[in-house]
């Protein structure tokens, strides 16, 4: 079948099942293949109802499917940013979206006309209200998260479970209730998920086989067989029968071998594996960073939950033997996001230690490898690609190893501009009572004892260098090293914020630059 507009784009089946949406109620409930109502597709229907009610207001067309599509996938990148950005701030919300809108399988699942796009969208905004929930310790954040997971199931059955156990795990420890009523949370959540769920199950169960489409996809009409048979043991074990693509041997035509290393391969690794070492490496660094936290650590507990989603379906996604095919790595778009963009900012606000400096440029280097690899696999795109993005990482990391020694420099240099005024603001002919010494070369001479004592122009503070003569008892005792008006300069220290008693009572008001000739030996 080919839809009008851009038919390689519109999936056969589902083009031909928001068509049957269109013209019959029935067809748009259980999902029909055709308005005769005589099979349904093998996914359950909800990703179909959002694309039939675009096609009920708009009309049929290839652009009806699929601005539902590129709009759910906006959105998916919008609660991300939003999930990232409550806890660990704009930049790193900023990185996690963007990585999510630019991960190649994304835009191309964004603009197709399968259940993906909402599965991720509901995926995301289940995160989005575990983290509300382990903030707030509130039960409707929970019970929220299972409604979602339910609708997730309504769009593509067992797949949208594989986040379950992150979830749970990361409320389950960084909750912020007794652990009894996290556990009582969690039952509701359940509670929630059974019934955002069960209510359609439950009318296609109690609807007589007669007066409804027979279930596609199933070997006896029923769907709870469907769900745990091809679409659930079938897909992980190979063994199950029925849908459209048959069962075992199907992993090994559309996904590759089983193994740790099949979201690397060919036929997956240019879809997703861009960034899937930063992310690994980035959960490993935020378990690290807050492994002597309180149990509530907010870092824990985005590694948990994101990482914990990330390492689920990966695993699973590696060693399936039934059908798999690469576009369903959309699913870890939004976690390996969202660790890239949580893990890079959370080393980066601590470079100056020494471990983050060494892990930041790390997986710098393993990614621009990585990428360097997967390149080489398309020689003939973009072949000058691979070399900008070694060079940028090598240069990135070495500035990211030389961050003190940079720092450093920058620091001598804005120095440096800082007390040119004061040198050339000296600058005239000697005095008779300076001991033969030139005024400029005199203060430049204290401005060097200043800079020996660490006194540092820096932003809040400003510098009052008076000429007059030091009062107290420590100047007065001090001999007089020539005329009173050219005797160290006193530079006194005071904060905007700061009256001058409490100024004085710090002790701040002593001179600098006469500590420093003291023992300099003026």
């Amino acid at each position: 079948m080919r839809v009008q507009g851009h038919p390689r784009r519109c999936g056969p089946r589902p083009a031909a099942a928001v068509q049957a949406g269109t013209r019959s109620w029935k067809a748009f409930l259980f999902g029909s293949l055709d308005s005769s109502n005589f099979i349904t597709v093998d996914k359950t229907p909800a990703s179909l109802w959002v694309m039939e009610l675009s096609g009920r207001l708009f009309g049929f067309s290839s652009w009806s499917l699929l601005v539902p599509q590129a709009l759910e996938g906006v959105a998916a990148v919008g609660v991300l940013y939003a999930t990232v950005r409550r806890w660990f701030g704009p930049a790193a919300a900023i990185i996690a979206g963007t990585t999510l809108a630019l991960t190649p399988v994304a835009t191309l699942m964004f603009r197709f006309d399968n259940p993906d796009a909402l599965l991720v969208l509901v995926m995301t905004l289940a995160a989005y209200t575990t983290t509300r929930a382990i903030e707030s310790g509130l039960t409707r954040w929970m019970a929220l998260t299972g409604a979602l997971l339910g609708l997730g199931y309504l769009t593509k059955m067992l797949q949208a479970f594989l986040v379950l156990p992150a979830f749970a795990l990361a409320y389950l420890w960084a909750g912020q209730p007794a652990l009894g009523k996290r556990l009582a949370q969690l039952l509701a959540g359940g509670a929630a998920l059974v019934a955002a769920a069960g209510w359609w199950v439950v009318i296609d169960l109690l609807t007589p086989a007669a007066d409804r489409p027979y279930v596609g996809g199933s070997t006896d009409n029923n769907i709870l067989q469907l769900t745990f048979g091809y679409n659930g043991l079938g897909r992980l074990t190979g063994s199950g029968s029925g849908g459209a693509g048959g069962g075992g041997g199907g992993g090994s035509l559309f996904g590759g071998a089983t193994g740790i290393t099949r979201l690397f391969e060919s036929d997956m690794g240019s879809q997703i594996s861009w960034l899937l070492p930063a992310a690994l490496i980035a959960v490993i660094a935020l378990l690290w960073l807050s492994w002597r936290s309180p149990r509530t650590d907010r870092t824990r507990a985005a590694a948990l939950l994101w990482g914990g989603w990330l390492v689920v379906t990966a695993l699973v996604f590696s060693y399936m033997s039934g059908v798999i095919h690469p576009y369903y790595t959309v699913a870890l778009a939004p976690a390996i996001a969202a660790l890239a963009g949580i893990g890079g900012v959370a080393l980066w606000r601590i470079r100056h230690t020494w471990a983050a400096r060494v892990t930041l440029a790390g997986t710098l280097l393993v990614t621009a490898s990585w990428a360097w690899v997967l390149l080489g696999r398309s020689p003939g795109w973009f072949p000058w690609l691979r070399v900008v993005i070694a060079v940028a990482a090598a240069a990135a990391a070495a500035m990211i190893l030389a961050g003190p020694a940079l720092r450093a420099a920058s620091s001598r240099g804005r120095t440096a501009l800082a007390i040119a005024p004061l040198s050339l603001a000296r600058g005239h002919p000697a005095h008779p009572g300076g001991r033969g010494q030139s005024r400029p070369a005199r203060v430049d001479a204290r401005l060097l004892a200043v800079r020996r004592h660490r006194v540092t122009l820096s932003r809040g503070w400003r510098a009052r260098v008076s000429r007059s003569c030091s009062s107290g008892p420590r100047a007065r005792s001090r001999p007089s090293t020539g005329c009173a008006a050219h005797r160290a300069p006193r530079v006194s220290w005071r904060c905007g914020r700061t009256s001058g008693s409490r100024t004085r009572r710090r002790g701040h008001s002593r001179s600098a630059a006469s500590r420093g000739a003291g023992r300099s030996g003026w």
